[in-house]
């Protein structure tokens, strides 16, 4: 097992934290403080970013447990920068309000060199998965 210093968790729980209150602030008062339909996307997107946000404060907790939000985190982020905002760029057409929301995507690389990459790929990539199938040969498996 890889072992994290413990800088490098409090450096993740900074991260946790950033992704989680930064969301908060936003998009809490929208969940709690709305009072007319919302579109559905509108909807959509503000209840999913207030669950990520619940979930990266739970990071504050269990770093390492919590290691997939930042994973997501990065990802969504280098997939919008590499399919919506570097075509508008490359063909001219990336607008104001666009950019800006590239810059703030450049921010999120900052959790490259924060993830422990060794350990990620020790658990999420090198180790076995879950059984697909009950074992045979032995007792009935727990119904949980």
């Amino acid at each position: 097992m890889t072992q994290i210093s413990l800088l490098r968790l409090y450096l993740m729980r900074a991260a946790y934290a950033r992704i989680g209150f930064g969301i908060a602030f936003n998009f809490w008062p929208r969940v709690f403080n709305h009072s007319a339909a919302w579109p559905l996307m509108d909807g959509v997107v503000v209840c999913m970013l207030t669950a990520l946000s619940l979930l990266a404060l739970l990071g504050l907790r269990y770093p390492l447990q919590m290691l997939p939000v930042l994973l997501f985190e990065l990802l969504w982020k280098f997939v919008w920068l590499s399919a919506v905002a570097l075509p508008l760029w490359m063909s001219g057409d990336l607008d104001a309000e666009r950019a800006t929301s590239a810059m703030e995507c450049l921010v999120g690389l900052i959790l490259i060199p924060l993830i422990p990459w060794r350990y990620a790929f020790a658990n999420y990539f090198a180790r076995p998965g879950d059984r697909w199938r009950p074992t045979e040969g032995r007792g009935q498996p727990s119904p949980l």
